[in-house]
């Protein structure tokens, strides 16, 4: 099952359970999936999908940053558990130290050297972790590893 069916399925079955918060935000990554798609002129693939969604959480996570800075706690909630759900179609995210470990080794597969590597440490980590981990997340890693 492609993920665009599971994500059909996840708002039929919000539908019927009468699960607002979820119908919302499962129609609003249909809808981003379908511009994708109409901007390529081309179907996505699951790949594509993931890309889409993980822009969508990263929307979600900024988001929750300024609500909680514009105390606004009310809204932050709802952008948090909008996440939460599209989350869930996202593969297993990456924790911290799985991150550091693929860092570290990839920073020796390609024999890096100080901070000047980082694009090449960061295009060879970036494919690894598509829709695993947060791009500024991995991006600190490379960062600290290599200062």
């Amino acid at each position: 099952m492609t993920l665009k069916e599971q994500l059909t399925d996840a708002m039929k079955i919000a539908m019927k359970a009468r699960d607002n918060l979820r119908l919302s935000a499962v129609r609003m990554v249909l809808s981003a999936i379908k511009n994708r798609e109409i901007d390529q002129r081309k179907e996505l693939d699951n790949q594509g999908i993931t890309e889409v969604i993980s822009t969508l959480v990263k929307q979600r996570r900024e988001s929750i940053r300024l609500y909680k800075e514009g105390n606004r706690p009310e809204l932050a909630e709802k952008e948090e558990a909008e996440m939460n759900i599209l989350l869930g179609f996202l593969p297993v995210q990456m924790c911290q130290t799985e991150i550091n470990e693929l860092v570290t080794r990839i920073i020796h597969e390609i024999d890096a050297h100080g901070i000047k590597d980082m694009g090449r440490v960061m295009k060879a980590v970036t494919p690894l972790t598509a829709g695993k981990a947060d791009g500024k997340v991995v991006s600190d890693a490379v960062r600290s590893q290599l200062a």
